[in-house]
Parts: C-alpha cells; sequence; structure tokens
C-alpha cells in the first residue's frame, strides 16, 4: 500500500492561501478594499463584515469611499475604522465615508515588510507541523503494518518534498508582496 498525502497537500494548501489572504490585508501605497476585510461592524444585533453593509470602492489610488445601504449604520463603520489597527481617520460627510491613505514613509516600508517576514516564517511553520502530523501517521502506519519500512521512507520522502515545494511558494508569496511594500 501507498502513503496518501492528498490530505496533507491539501492542508498545506490552505496555509498558502491564508498567507496571501493575509497578506492582502496589508496596505501599501495604494488604496485597496481588502484592508477593510477585518472590520466587523454591528448591524441589527450582529456583527457583520463591512462589505455586507455598505459599498466599498477604490475613488483612486489613494482614496476609498465607503458608502452604507442605511445611512443610520454610518456611524457605527466609523466607530469600526478608527478601532481597527488601520491607522486612518475615516472623513464622515453624512452620506459616506472617505479613507484617505498617505503614502508610506521609509521607516514604515521597512516595518511592514518585517511584518510580512513574520507572517511568512508563521506560514513555514505552520507547514513543518503539517509535515510532522504526516511523517507521525506513516510512522502509526508502519507500526500497524500498513505500510513496509521501505513505503515509509518513501512517504516520508515525499512529504518532505511536499513541505519544499510550498515552502519555495511561500518564499515567493512573501517576495512579491516585499517588492509591492517597496515600491514607490
Amino acid at each position: 500500500m501507498k502513503f496518501d498525502t492528498t490530505l496533507y497537500e491539501e492542508k498545506m494548501k490552505k496555509t498558502i492561501s491564508a498567507l496571501s489572504e493575509e497578506l492582502g490585508g496589508i496596505r501599501v501605497g495604494r488604496a485597496s478594499a481588502k484592508v477593510l476585510d477585518k472590520i466587523k461592524v454591528p448591524y441589527y444585533g450582529s456583527m457583520t463584515s463591512l462589505d455586507g453593509v455598505a459599498t466599498v470602492k477604490a475613488l483612486d489610488a489613494r482614496t476609498l469611499s465607503i458608502t452604507p445601504w442605511e445611512t443610520s449604520v454610518l456611524k457605527e463603520i466609523e466607530k469600526a475604522i478608527l478601532a481597527s489597527d488601520l491607522g486612518i481617520n475615516p472623513q464622515n460627510d453624512g452620506k459616506m465615508i472617505r479613507l484617505v491613505f498617505p503614502s508610506l514613509t521609509e521607516d514604515r516600508r521597512k516595518d511592514l515588510t518585517k511584518q510580512v517576514a513574520k507572517m511568512g516564517e508563521e506560514a513555514k511553520v505552520a507547514l513543518r507541523n503539517i509535515r510532522r502530523d504526516a511523517n507521525e501517521k506513516a510512522k502509526e502506519q508502519k507500526k500497524s503494518s500498513i505500510l513496509t519500512e521501505d513505503e515509509e521512507k518513501s512517504a516520508e520522502k515525499s512529504i518532505q518534498d511536499l513541505t519544499d515545494r510550498f515552502i519555495k511558494e511561500i518564499d515567493v508569496v512573501v517576495d512579491k508582496k516585499d517588492k509591492e511594500i517597496l515600491e514607490i
């Protein structure tokens, strides 16, 4: 019998997706609605994502507009943005909110690249944990005589190859984000 790595490959793909999604939330020099993805607003008694109560549009490279479907939720949106870690003061005109993203300073860019590197490392740790789980499963199957010793070694090698491939993918994603941040 051969060891099945598809489950672990799926977990590793999810790790890459989660990293990409997390990196999308880091604001760079231009405005992106993705930075607002984590913001939740109280709406009829439940916490609702911003895109569930308003339309978010990029007006230009550095400005986002948030137009709520009901003006009664405008103050709540403003409070949620102020409470978030965006570091941007919303401009409320009574009908919509404008967010003007300042251009990044050199120090802020360096801080962001460190943050991106940290996120990349955390994703690599997650991959290594998946590898460890897969290797333990292979050892377990060898003990149960489901796998032979050669099949166990083969499984460990294919798991390591999978891990190496996804670690390279993380490096590519992190490098791409770093270039985006350092771009002026």
